[in-house]
Order: structure tokens, then sequence, then C-alpha cells
């Protein structure tokens, strides 16, 4: 009997890692239904924005300026607090590193309203209670607002938190460490006792200098840091016992408290926004997948060090949206799920120095005029991109049309003749600078079928009737 399916795939957890997802998923034309515990979105920023890889994909996707916009707009990170460190790019004329300030509960009503419009469905009060898969489908038991009922889907995947419940029913090890330091954190207004200098240190009255970035004591760590000359960014962190859960809101008398044992000082906090509590981990789960069970950000691991996290799993939300795609759809070739879990070699014998790295945004000239690399990846489609008029390369293609794009072009000092372009908008392959037809052809087709499966056509047989 054929088994109806609620969805193609479950996602547990709406948070930005269960959304993203749920976006990417929608842009390959797979059902995404996102379950959420929580009737309400949450208003505690326990993140503060975006950095890294993840702004750079969102322009792949074509979602950049709608992201700026929802934020304070992007800026070069020059001087910040970053995973324990004071990170100070000043010395430098180009900083690497650029941030997006987003609070999470803006960033989460960003992504569900981009999965909505993409046709994704969320139900909120809806707890996943029981988890049972075979061969076809995963059931899962649902508690929500209406009672139990079981739903059904090809797959799931858990972005369900540190304390995933989908973690621990399907039986997926969380080996690591729990450090004994809490961490608090929040935004609050400048205190008439205080001074912000011009480099970003701060004058207190009655105590004296604190520097920007990390202060570490006899008590603990003091962090102090802020793009707003009006606001202050504290943090602080401190050796303590008690086991705090994420759903125990933390007080400003409470965080007035740390900053006064750690730091030795009685800052007058007010008009405090952002108030949130941590504990840091080094865990990560023994396998990313059981069967059709899948786990994604901080449901799969935990970093010891702030600024890391929400970015991490987005980015694993890219990575696994389009392979689950292919297996939804499917075309993906044996082990491509499995690539998600595990670090994998470049396809062939003598891969690119390019293969594995994330495609860089090229300027493009076209019969059809001008375009970029991630003007061309707006669609989450895998593309073969000819900057050499390879008409060999393009003959091998053909045979997985239209499963993935082809597009000439061509650009100034073009890296190599060919780029073979995943989803996530990594290089799976690439062909050197006049690489013969005999080595680069069936290089190709190697890595065309390694990860996109199977050509839709088979191959006309040569001259010789082979």
């Amino acid at each position: 009997m054929q088994v109806v399916m609620d969805a193609d795939v479950m996602i547990v957890g709406a948070g930005p890692t269960g959304l993203m997802l749920a976006v990417e998923l929608q842009l390959a034309g797979v059902r995404a239904l996102v379950l959420e515990r929580h009737l309400q979105p949450r208003e505690i920023a326990k993140a503060g924005g975006l950095n890294g890889r993840i702004l750079e994909f969102l322009r792949y996707r074509g979602l950049r300026e709608r992201f700026d916009a929802a934020g304070t707009g992007p800026s070069p990170a020059l001087r910040l607090p970053f995973g324990g460190l004071h990170v100070d790019f000043t010395q430098m004329a180009e900083p690497p590193m650029e941030l997006l300030l987003l609070p999470q509960p803006r960033l989460e009503r960003l992504l569900a309203e981009l999965a909505g419009e993409l046709g994704a469905e969320i139900r909120r009060g809806h707890e996943v209670v029981g988890l049972s898969q075979d061969d076809a489908a995963v059931t899962a038991d649902v508690r929500g607002p209406d009672g139990e009922r079981r739903l059904t889907a090809r797959y799931l995947v858990g972005c369900d938190g540190a304390y995933s419940r989908v973690r621990e029913l399907a039986g997926i090890p969380f080996p690591g460490v729990t450090y004994p330091e809490v961490q608090r954190l929040a935004q609050v207004a400048v205190p008439d006792s205080v001074t912000v200098l011009e480099d970003g240190d701060v004058e207190v009255a009655g105590f004296g200098r604190i520097k920007f970035g990390f202060t570490p004591t006899e008590r603990g760590v003091f962090a102090l840091g802020s793009t707003n000359p009006e606001r202050m960014g504290l943090y602080t962190s401190e050796e303590e016992t008690t086991d705090y859960r994420d759903d125990e809101p933390m007080t400003v008398t409470e965080l007035r408290d740390s900053v006064r044992r750690v730091l030795g000082v009685d800052l007058p906090l007010r008009d405090a926004t952002r108030l949130t509590r941590f504990t840091f981990h080094a865990r990560q789960v023994e396998r990313y997948r059981e069967g059709r069970v899948l786990l994604a950000g901080d449901a799969a691991h935990l970093f010891p060090a702030g600024g890391v996290a929400l970015n991490a799993g987005m980015v694993d939300s890219v990575n696994l949206g389009w392979k689950l795609a292919a297996a939804v759809h499917g075309w993906a070739p044996a082990g491509l799920l499995d690539t998600y879990h595990v670090r994998y070699p470049p396809i062939g014998a003598n891969p690119h120095a390019l293969a594995g790295t994330f495609a860089p945004d090229l300027a493009l000239r076209t019969d059809q005029g001008t375009t970029s690399v991630s003007a061309l990846m707006h669609g989450a489609r895998p593309i073969l991109l000819d900057l050499a008029d390879r008409a060999d390369l393009r003959a091998i293609a053909e045979d997985w049309q239209p499963r993935v794009e082809v597009h000439t072009a061509e650009t100034d000092d073009r890296p190599a003749d060919a780029l073979l372009i995943r989803p996530d908008g990594h290089i799976a392959w690439a062909a050197a600078l006049d690489e013969p037809a005999d080595s680069a052809a069936p290089a190709l087709g190697e890595a065309l079928s390694g990860w996109f499966g199977a050509p839709l056509r088979t191959p006309a047989p040569d001259v010789a009737g082979r």
C-alpha cells in the first residue's frame, strides 16, 4: 500500500537553521513542513547577526539586499570580540570579515517570510514526541494544539537545538564537553557615569578605563563591544554550578550582579535588550544521519565560542538542502547524502586546486549581456560554466540537461577553462587552462555522475558503433 506523505521533508525546529533549510528545499522543488514546539517566535536575540560565508551565499541566492534591508546594513568588521578573542582588523586596507547586524528574532521572521512565500508550511505549537522509520519513510508522533497525530515524510531533519529531542529519539550519541562557565550577554544604554572613547574603550567614573574587547579577571572574563555609540554590548563569563535552561529568562539584576562579581564595578544598567544566558559546549554527534533522520545546527554540533553557531547552522542547511532534494527527486548518486557528514576527497585522479572551494563571483560576459557567477546561482541549480568556449565539455554535459545548467561566458583572468558548480556554491570540478579534451571530457563525465547522478539520456554510440 502506498503511504501518503504529509511532506517530502519534515523539519523539526523553526530557528535559523530549520527555516534556512526550508527555503533551500522549496527552491529545489521539495515540499517542506516545519514543526516548532513553541507557539510564538522568541523575542530574545540569542544571536546578534550574520558573518562569514553565509553572507556570501545569500548574495548567490539573490537574497542579500533583502537581508541587508532587514538589518542595520553590512559593514566591515574592524574590531570585535569573536570566539573568545579580540579581533582587530584596523591595520588592514580591506578587512577580510563582514558583519551584518541582524538580531535573531528579526532574522527568523525574515526567513519564515521567505519560506512561506516559496510554499513551505510552518506549524507552531507542534512537538515531536516519537519517531519511527522504514526503507521508504519516517513517521513522527506529534503533539499539537489539537492533540496527537502522526505525520509522515520521506526524510526528517532535526534542527531543534542543543537539547534536540530528534537526536535523542534517533539514538545518536552526542559526545563532548560541557564547560562550567556561564556566559551572559546584553545590549544596554550607555550610563551617564560611562564615557565612550574614540578607540572603543570606556571610562567609568570612580573606576577607570575598561578596554574594548575581552578583559580577564580573577573571577572570570568581562567583554565590552559596540558599533553604536549610544549602546554598549556587555558580556561576562564566570564559573557557576547552577544549571540554567534556555526557557529561564535572564534579568537585568542578574547581569548587573555578574558584572559586579567579575569586574568589581557596579554599572547602572538601563534599557537592556538582548538579555541572554548560555553555556559553552564542545560537542559533535557521532553521525549526522541515522537512516532517513538527519541533524543540523546545534542539534549536531556545539562550539565553545560565540559568534559561530548560528552561521554554521545556516551553512549546514545550504550543504544539506540540495542533497536532500536530489534524494527526493530520485537522482542522487549513491552516497550523496552521506557526504553531508563525512569529509570526502575531490572526484578524479588529479583534481584542480579550485575543487572543493567556494566559487569566485566572476564578472561574466555572455551573448545576452553581462552577468556574474552569483547571479547564475539564484536558481539553486548545478551549473557548468564554460569559460573557454569548450564545445567538447558542453557536449558531455548535454546528457545531464536540464538537471545541470550550462552557461558559456568570458571573464577577465579566467581561473580555469570550465567550472562545475554545486547548488551550494562550491566547485565540484574544474578544467585546467587549455586542458586537452581527452583528459578533461572523461573527468567532467565522472564528476557529473559522482555529484549529480546518472545521465538523463544514454550517450549516443561513437562512429565505431561501440
